[in-house]
């Protein structure tokens, strides 16, 4: 489940990237709409989100994008949205926007518990999936608030702190387990997640692997930024085990 910034470091870019991606490479496709204070982003993902913003990119021209292009994505579509973008733009508009543009689901990290019940019959609505973060300091009590709220998936966090890359990765078997005692929903780890060797490691316990940070640094460091984001989901993909 590869994360890109939406307009990194053009909006032209991301276009490329999303029609580009081969489906054996990824099943669903995560796109951060920029936020001037991302919520728990680390220094990568937030400069990109920074210059994206630098250059003018808004909510609205990410769905007109995806709206352009979206019968070219056989993959899911996910957006990592700030709560602060959501209510500005009116909860109940931005959500049916995302939906008409094509979108298949949202992520908001700092959304409200109680604003989430708010929201919630929009989404439903609309069959798309919502998804809220689970850290592995969430008490049994907040997870068995977040859980029934959540549609599609659960987000999981490997690791307390901010996205970032990681040399290792912590064991999440604890922390999976936990969560399927109280849940039939398919979990997604991300959060540090950033190498083939991770993506295999998540996948013998959950069931998607979120990778941002490697993805948008390769990026960063490219002449190329579309062909190098998809070379490196590409080789991220090897860790996926063979499908049937």
């Amino acid at each position: 489940m590869p994360f890109v910034t939406a307009g990194y470091p053009d909006i032209e870019t991301t276009g490329a990237i999303l029609s580009g991606l081969d489906p054996s490479w990824a099943d669903i496709i995560e796109l951060g709409i920029p936020f001037s204070d991302p919520i728990a982003d680390g220094p990568i993902i937030a400069a990109s989100m920074h210059e994206a913003l630098q250059t003018g990119v808004r909510p609205g021209h990410v769905f007109e994008l995806v709206r352009s292009i979206r019968a070219d994505i056989p993959q899911g579509l996910v957006a990592m949205v700030s709560t602060s973008i959501v209510e500005r733009s009116g909860a109940v508009g931005f959500i049916e926007e995302a939906a008409r543009a094509g979108f298949d689901g949202l992520i908001i990290p700092d959304v409200d518990l109680d604003r989430v019940d708010e929201i919630l019959p929009t989404i439903d609505a609309h069959e798309m999936a919502f998804s809220l973060l689970v850290a592995p300091s969430t008490t049994d009590a907040r997870l068995e608030s977040i859980l029934p709220r959540c549609r599609g998936f659960i987000y999981m966090l490997a690791r307390a702190g901010l996205t970032g890359i990681r040399s290792e990765l912590p064991d999440i078997s604890p922390q999976v387990e936990r969560i399927r005692r109280l849940t039939d929903l398919p979990i997604a780890v991300g959060f540090g997640i950033s190498s083939a060797e991770h993506v295999s490691t998540v996948l013998a316990h959950a069931d998607a692997a979120i990778v941002g940070s490697a993805i948008v640094r390769s990026m960063g460091t490219s002449d190329d930024p579309a062909a190098a984001a998809l070379d490196t989901i590409r080789a991220l993909s090897s860790g996926r085990p063979p499908t049937a």
